[in-house]
């Protein structure tokens, strides 16, 4: 009885003997729940479900192990580089953490040959070996804790494959050097998507051209925005770096905008109303005509006073006349004359009204 429960104790352990050994080269331990780890090496190209009919991947454990990996690094990097601004640990942080650090470490320690995929997605699925680093990070910690995991990132992988100091000072952000140049240039930047579809494993891929200043300076492609920019951001400063005639041709297109931008712009119309719909009615006529009455009145007047020598009474019923503005008429108006002035008799009347009539003349 003994031996059969030995026999049974020993039976998985002899199926999966292989993947056991390969386990402990990479983590230096047993595990202690192997199917934590074997979920984490399983891509969901396989499309295994449960007996409630639920897939069965690495995606969950991939989400656990992206944020243990984000805790540990960041604990290791804060420590290394005391003093430094957090800007510094986060960028520092990110080169570690990034998918394509990930993707040579699961090389480098053997990780990539125990994803268990449909045999296409390796050659087309850029983040497949990442992705199964960061879920064995988190089936680690399920099965072993943190402090496994710790030991795991400072022992195997930080001491022995990656050195901090180098990896903190290379610039590996194409897109933010691009954006950094052509702000300190004052030139125009922009990402342009060409093309979004998705590969033979419905993989989605995406394509993307930086231009500056309108000039196609590179382009793209990756399974994300993120990387298909970087992408076309590394040929863009490739392009800008080892081609002087492609910076004369940038700068040349941003001084032809420029000019135009300096172009005087036509004058602002008026937002005022005009009224010129109104139609301007003419002056009264009673003041011109009495002044024009009055000048004609007055060259009479002066006319009477140069004729012959007349009546002291004559001279009185022509000034009556010219002072009140008006004309005589053929038809002498009684009514024109003024009362105020002595009565005059009939002779003096046909005097004044001769000598009117003489100045018409």
């Amino acid at each position: 009885m003994i031996n059969n429960f030995i026999d049974k104790l020993k039976l998985p352990f002899r199926k999966e003997k292989e993947l056991y050994s390969s386990l402990f080269t990479i983590f230096g331990f047993y595990p202690h729940d192997i199917s934590y780890y074997k979920q984490a090496l399983m891509h969901k190209s396989i499309a295994k479900r449960n007996a409630k009919g639920r897939p069965i991947n690495n995606e969950r454990l991939e989400f656990l192990g992206d944020a243990i990996l984000d805790a540990i690094v960041g604990d290791i990097v804060y420590k290394h580089f005391e003093g430094k601004r957090e800007g510094f640990l986060t960028n520092t942080r990110s080169k570690i953490v990034q998918r394509e650090t990930l993707n040579r470490l699961a090389q480098e320690i053997g990780i990539s040959q125990l994803i268990m995929s449909n045999g296409h997605t390796s050659s087309h699925n850029s983040y497949m070996e990442g992705n199964a680093f960061e879920a064995l990070v988190g089936a680690m910690y399920l099965d072993r804790g943190y402090e496994a995991c710790m030991r795991f990132m400072q022992k195997r992988i930080l001491a022995q494959l990656i050195n901090l100091d180098k990896v903190a000072y290379k610039e590996v952000n194409f897109k933010s050097k691009l954006i950094e140049w052509c702000q300190k240039n004052r030139v125009q930047l922009d990402f342009e998507l060409v093309e979004q579809k998705r590969d033979e494993n419905n993989s989605p891929m995406f394509t993307y051209r930086a231009k500056i200043e309108g000039i196609l300076s590179g382009e793209g492609k990756g399974y994300s925005k993120k990387e298909s920019q970087q992408q076309a951001s590394k040929f863009a400063l490739q392009n800008l770096r080892r081609k002087p005639q492609f910076i004369d041709e940038v700068f040349a297109a941003k001084a032809n905008r420029t000019k135009m931008e300096e172009e005087p712009v036509e004058t602002v119309p008026d937002i005022e109303a005009k009224e010129d719909f109104i139609i301007a009615q003419p002056k009264d006529d009673a003041t011109s005509t009495g002044n024009k009455g009055k000048a004609s009145s007055d060259s009479k007047l002066s006319m009477l006073l140069s004729s012959s020598n007349k009546k002291g009474d004559d001279v009185k019923a022509a000034t009556a006349s010219a002072a009140t503005g008006t004309e005589q008429s053929d038809e002498f108006d009684f009514s024109d004359i003024n009362t105020k002035v002595k009565p005059m008799s009939k002779e003096d009347i046909i005097a004044a009204a001769e000598a009117a009539a003489f100045s018409e003349k």
